[in-house]
Order: structure tokens, then sequence, then C-alpha cells
């Protein structure tokens, strides 16, 4: 059972996911927002595999700001390391500010292109 909020994010999501194609040099950066958590990923649409992944799981003890801020900079880390230095940015939907804001903020901070 959805709620009308919840069908009108997808709504939303799909008309994004019209225009944003992640490729082998500019993976896309899909982000997914739950209550409690925030998590992140860098995907390759032509070949339907996650290059890079990170979650605020086990960072409860922070407010969730800061959680996105740590998965921003966590993931940048981690795509630099793979080799990845363009994204495209997938908001999945979420309106572009709050913790959606701050992950990419630290995301490009971290060293990421997009």
């Amino acid at each position: 059972m959805t709620t009308k909020k919840v069908e009108r994010r997808i709504k939303i999501k799909y008309r994004i996911r019209k225009s944003v194609f992640g490729t082998a040099e500019r993976p896309r950066l899909s982000v997914f927002r739950s209550n409690k958590q925030i998590y992140a990923q860098v995907i390759n649409d032509i070949e339907g595999k996650t290059l890079v992944a990170a979650s605020s799981a086990g960072l409860e003890a922070m407010p969730k700001i800061q959680q996105a801020e740590k998965v921003g900079e966590l993931l940048a880390q981690k795509a630099i390391e793979a080799g990845v230095k363009s994204v495209v940015f997938d908001r999945n939907g979420y309106l572009y500010h709050g913790r959606v804001k701050s992950l990419a903020d630290a995301a490009r901070k971290g060293g990421l292109n997009f």
C-alpha cells in the first residue's frame, strides 16, 4: 500500500530517469533516503552494475545531516579509488535540499565532478 506522497515521488523519479543515464565514463550517483538512513550508489547503467556503494549504517549517533555528509565523503573516496572522477547525479525523486543536498555537496568536496 503506497501513499500519495510516495506515488508522487515515484512519478518524479521516473521523469528524472528518462534523462539521467549512467555510462562507464560517467556513471550515475543514485541516492535513497529512508526515515533513518541514507544510501548512495555509483551505477553503470549500460552494464547494470553497482561500482561503489555507501550507507549511513553504523552512524546513528550523529544527526542525519552529518550522516549524509559522511556518506558523501566516503562515497567520493571509494569512487576515486575505483577510478571514477565524474558522475551524473540522480536525486531519485527527492527534493534537492537537506540530506540529499548535503550528501551531494560532500561528494563534490571529496573530489567528484557533477
